[in-house]
C-alpha cells in the first residue's frame, strides 16, 4: 500500500516537473519579455528635447528610436547608444537620459521588435542587428572615440556584444547578467535552463572582448538579476574597469546612488 502511494505520488511529482518546464519553454517570450506596444502615430509627449524616427526594414519589421538631443547650452561631446530592459517602451526609460544631454550628448535610443513602435517579431539575433544599425547612424555622424554604449538590465547582453565588435569610447552596464539562462535558473533552480531556452546573450563571453573602459552597476539586493552575477563577472574584468556594488540597491533607480551618479557625472563630462 506504502510502495503504491509513494509511486503515484512520484507519478503526481513528474508530471507537475514536466508540465512546468513545457510551460516555460513554450511561454518563455511571455515570459521573459514584457513588451508595451504604442500605435505609430501616438506621440510619446516626452518632456525631452527629441526626434522620433521609424526605419522600415521589410513589409513586417520597423525599428523604432528617438534621438533625445543635446543641450544647446553644452558643447557637442558625442552620441550615447542607450539600450533599455525588457519592460515597456522607450517613454519608461526617457528620464534616463537628460544627464547625458545636458553634457552636450545625443541620445539614440532604439525600441525593440513589439515594444513601443516598433514593429516584427523579436529575436537575439534580431536585436544584435538592430543595435549594429543604430551604430551605424551614430558613426555616420560621429567617429568611434565619441561613441559610447550604455545598457540596462535586458540591454547590458545587447550593448556587450555590439561593444566586443564595434569600436566605442567606453561600454556602461547597469545590473548586468553572466546569461540569460543563469537569470531564468535563479527562479527554476531545478531545471535546465540552457537548454530550454530560446535566447543565450551570452554576455559573459562577449564581455572579454571588449577593449574600452568599462563601468558596471549593480544593487546588492537585486530581485531579478542577483549579485551573484555581479560576482561571476568581476574576474573578467580589466584593470581599466570599474564596478559599483551599491549596498542595499535593488533593480531600479540605481542611477540615484551617490557613487552611481558622480561616476556617470564623471564620464558625460569628460
Amino acid at each position: 500500500m506504502a510502495k503504491n502511494r509513494l509511486l503515484r505520488w512520484s507519478r503526481w511529482i513528474l508530471v507537475g516537473y514536466v508540465s512546468i518546464g513545457l510551460i516555460f519553454y513554450f511561454f518563455q517570450d511571455k515570459l521573459l519579455f514584457h513588451p508595451e506596444r504604442v500605435h505609430p502615430d501616438t506621440d510619446y509627449q516626452l518632456p525631452y528635447a527629441h526626434r522620433s524616427i521609424a526605419i522600415p526594414m521589410d513589409v513586417e519589421d520597423t525599428l523604432h528610436l528617438i534621438d533625445f538631443l543635446p543641450d544647446t547650452a553644452s558643447p557637442f561631446r558625442g552620441i550615447v547608444l542607450y539600450f533599455h530592459g525588457n519592460r515597456k517602451h522607450i517613454g519608461y526609460y526617457a528620464d534616463q537620459t537628460p544627464p547625458m544631454t545636458r553634457a552636450g550628448y545625443r541620445v539614440l535610443m532604439i525600441d525593440y521588435p513589439g515594444y513601443g513602435k516598433s514593429s516584427g517579431t523579436l529575436s537575439e539575433k534580431k536585436l544584435y542587428d538592430w543595435s549594429e544599425i543604430v551604430y551605424r547612424i551614430a558613426h555616420k555622424q560621429v567617429s568611434a572615440d565619441s561613441i559610447l554604449i550604455y545598457g540596462k538590465s535586458l540591454g547590458t547582453g545587447v550593448a556587450t556584444r555590439l561593444a566586443s565588435i564595434r569600436g566605442c569610447k567606453r561600454l556602461i552596464l547597469e545590473t548586468p547578467y553572466y546569461d540569460l539562462p543563469s537569470v531564468a535558473a535563479r527562479f527554476l533552480p531545478i531545471y535546465p535552463t540552457r537548454w530550454l531556452m530560446n535566447y543565450e546573450f551570452p554576455l559573459h563571453q562577449y564581455l572579454q572582448q571588449v577593449r574600452v573602459p568599462v563601468l558596471t552597476i549593480h544593487g546588492t539586493m537585486d530581485e531579478v538579476i542577483s549579485i551573484h552575477h555581479a560576482d561571476k563577472l568581476r574576474s573578467l574584468l580589466k584593470p581599466t574597469d570599474r564596478m559599483i556594488l551599491v549596498t542595499g540597491g535593488k533593480h531600479n533607480g540605481l542611477s540615484k546612488d551617490p557613487a552611481v551618479r558622480a561616476a556617470l557625472d564623471s564620464i558625460w563630462n569628460q
